[in-house]
């Protein structure tokens, strides 16, 4: 089994990259865990606090649980990744199975900022994008899929993701074994990271 993380910046591109990665390997070879739904249940708080939920800093991710669900899969088990949503900040009583298969991706912004994390990951890349491009993939996702207004979006980017990004995200570049300039566009690199994951299927 191969371990493989995904990260970078938010709106960088890394549901993309990953999408283009399935696509080229053989059917059925990939399970892929997203860093997402393990953000920490927070059903308690309140509209004006989830308002002020910082997703962008490593404390959020219950790394315990990733890195657990993790060793499971490698034993060859089945694990249950959560349901989350980013609406009521909670996480949904049911899960999703995800099955051992001899690829695993794990993806998400925080990823490699957790040491224990990084110790299981066979293979890091980091998805890099200007920051103009992210931000406008920002606005899109946040408007359509999170309910904000574009004046929330521009405050949380402003209040939350930026600083995270320079603070936590930017810096874990250099744990990475493979940079994938331009995202999800760079087709070349995708190529380059997809032959690299074939000869280690192949051995």
């Amino acid at each position: 089994m191969l371990i493989i993380g995904i990260a970078g910046g938010s709106g960088s591109g890394k549901s993309t990259v990953v999408k283009q990665i399935i696509k080229r390997l053989p059917k059925d070879s990939v399970s892929v865990i997203s860093q997402d739904s393990y953000y920490k249940d927070n059903v308690l708080l309140t509209p004006e606090e989830r308002a002020k939920k910082n997703f962008d800093h490593p404390s959020s991710i219950e790394f315990s649980l990733l890195n657990k669900h993790i060793d499971l899969l490698k034993e060859g088990q089945i694990v249950g990744m959560p349901i989350y949503s980013y609406l009521t900040c909670s996480r949904s009583k049911e899960t999703i199975p995800i099955l051992p298969k001899d690829v695993i991706i794990v993806e998400g912004i925080l990823i490699l900022t957790n040491p224990k994390m990084r110790e299981r990951l066979d293979v890091k890349v980091f998805v890099d994008a200007d920051p103009d491009d992210r931000l406008i993939r920002i606005i899109k996702r946040d408007i359509e899929e999170r309910g904000r207004s574009f004046k929330q979006v521009l405050d949380h980017y402003e209040k939350f993701v930026k600083p995270m990004h320079l603070q936590f995200i930017e810096p874990t570049k250099r744990y990475a074994d493979i940079i994938v300039p331009q995202g999800g566009a760079n087709h070349v690199a995708i190529d380059i990271l997809t032959s690299r994951i074939k000869m280690n299927l192949n051995k």
